[in-house]
Order: C-alpha cells, then sequence, then structure tokens
C-alpha cells in the first residue's frame, strides 16, 4: 500500500497544468533542462565540472566526502532526453543520503549519436575514474530507465575489455530489452504514466537506426551476464519495465551472479527521482546507500 504522502504528491502532480507539447525533440530537452537543472543542490554537496576522457560530467560530493566511494551515475530519458544537468539536484541528494560521490555523466544522445555513443561514453568515464585515482573496489555503476540499461551494458563491456570490474552496479527501472515484447508493456500500460509501449518504440528507434535490438549492449537480458559483480535492481510494480527487470534479475541469477531485486508496490517509474518527497523514496535511497556500503568495503 503507497504512503499517504505518495498519494498526495501523485494528486498535486495530476492537479498541474499539461503544457503543450514540445515542436521537437531539442525543445523537449531545454524544457527538462530549464526545470531539472535549476532546482537546488542537497544542504553541503557540490557539484564540479569535469571532463571524463572527452565527456562532460559533474563530479558531486558532500562536505568532508572526499574519500567516499564512487558511484558512476546514467541519467534516464530514453538515450535521447535529459542530462547531467536534469540530474544534478537528483545526484546531489544521492551524495548527501548515500555517503558518496557521484560522478553524473551527460553521455551523448540520440538521434544525433546513436548506439554504441552511451556504451563508449560510458567507458571513457569508468577509465577516467580509475586513472584519477579510484580503485575498482570502490566504484559501483548505477543509473535509471535508459540509464539502468546502460548501467548493466557498461559492465558487460568493462568485463569484455578487461578493465577491473567495480565493486557492484544499481539498476533503477532498467530498460533492458529494447526489443519491447514484455508482457508489462501491455498489463501495465493503463498504470504507468511516465513510459510505454509507444514511447519505447520512438526511443528504441532513435537509438538503434536499424541495429539489432538483441545486441547484447543493446539488451543487456540477451547476454551472458557471467563474471558480472553484484546487482541490486529497484522496480515499482506499476511500470511497463517491471519485466525487464525479473528478466534482468533471472538472467543474473542463471550465470551465478548476486543479484536482489525489489518490486515496490504501487510505485511507478523512476519513483526515487522524486526524494524526498515521500517515504518510498526514501527507502530506495536508503536500500542503495546500504549496497554501496557492503560492496565497497
Amino acid at each position: 500500500m503507497a504512503s499517504e504522502q505518495f498519494v498526495a504528491f501523485q494528486q498535486k502532480k495530476a492537479a498541474n497544468p499539461v503544457p503543450p507539447p514540445a515542436k521537437d525533440i531539442v525543445e523537449l530537452r531545454a524544457r527538462i533542462d530549464g526545470f531539472m537543472g535549476q532546482l537546488a543542490l542537497a544542504e553541503g554537496t557540490s557539484a564540479v565540472e569535469v571532463d571524463a576522457n572527452g565527456v562532460p560530467a559533474f563530479l558531486q560530493t558532500r562536505a568532508g566526502g572526499d574519500d567516499d566511494p564512487l558511484v558512476i551515475y546514467f541519467h534516464g530519458g530514453g538515450y535521447r532526453i535529459a542530462s547531467a544537468l536534469a540530474y544534478r539536484a537528483y545526484c546531489s541528494n544521492f551524495a548527501a543520503r548515500a555517503g558518496v560521490r557521484v560522478l553524473n555523466v551527460d553521455y551523448r544522445l540520440a538521434p544525433e549519436n546513436p548506439f554504441p555513443a552511451a556504451v563508449e561514453d560510458a567507458i571513457s568515464a569508468y577509465r577516467w575514474a580509475l586513472a584519477n585515482g579510484t580503485p575498482a573496489s570502490r566504484i559501483v555503476i548505477a543509473g535509471d530507465s535508459a540509464g539502468g540499461g546502460l548501467t548493466a551494458a557498461a559492465l558487460l563491456a568493462i568485463r569484455d575489455r578487461g578493465l577491473d570490474t567495480p565493486a557492484g552496479a544499481i539498476c533503477l527501472s532498467p530498460w533492458v530489452d529494447l526489443t519491447n515484447t514484455n508482457e508489462t508493456y501491455t498489463t501495465r500500460s493503463s498504470a504507468d504514466k511516465m513510459f510505454s509501449l509507444a514511447s519505447a518504440t520512438e526511443a528504441s528507434g532513435l537509438y538503434l537506426q536499424g541495429q539489432d535490438p538483441k545486441l547484447p549492449l543493446v539488451s543487456p537480458v540477451f547476454a551472458d551476464l557471467a563474471g558480472l559483480p553484484p546487482l541490486l535492481i529497484l522496480v515499482g510494480d506499476a511500470e511497463v519495465l517491471l519485466d525487464d527487470s525479473r528478466a534482468l534479475a533471472a538472467r543474473a541469477s542463471d550465470a551465478g551472479v548476486a543479484n536482489e531485486l525489489f518490486i515496490y508496490p504501487d510505485m511507478p517509474h523512476v519513483w526515487m527521482t522524486d526524494y524526498p518527497a515521500f517515504p518510498e523514496a526514501a527507502q530506495a535511497f536508503d536500500q542503495m546507500a546500504a549496497f554501496v556500503a557492503r560492496v565497497t568495503r
């Protein structure tokens, strides 16, 4: 049963006027950055622009947290919208509540930069973190939605390129099957107000531009996951990507990869990005914090 605070938050969102559709993807990106990019950072945190091997990013830390574990974070947005700027406030909350540093990565977006550009940027950012003095044992990779899929793809690329394995990874409402054929696209279609089969089809078309959606670095559920580090997977019961998370956990278990899958009742797609508006978002942050602390000891 969802908390009263969550219900009130959803009702408040539903009462807000709906803006007219953006004329194109450039305008949509600008709207997202214009709104989310103005949100205040968590108290006592900073966000410094860095060049992570040619990939723009924010290195976000809390006061006195220079030695905290590092979370390399990939934002959501279907590989086509949102940015590190849009996620700056969210990542500051992650840094403050979880006691971590966050490398908030501004990977290239489709359709201008289709697959594998995002994966290459993820690997460049990981190499930068290693080269700048953070050992792999102190790094956790994380992301939500498309960023959750990019997290899993980055793990595969790190393994296949012989790089040191990070301590773990967090996949939040991950989009890890770009064939977009899972049953919950139908069974959760009326409940999910943020993502849908139509939006998944549009986004995957822009990202793939005719490439095979079953490529392992596109859809990690079709990969051999052997050798990956522990995974924490959080997903809501009210989202169309529920089956993506279930499939990722099953594939990980089949490959002998330690994983934890938590399905939150009544929660929508990437509900944790609304922290601190309701207790379920805080609970997700606390689970992420506990996971990072455990795997980076």
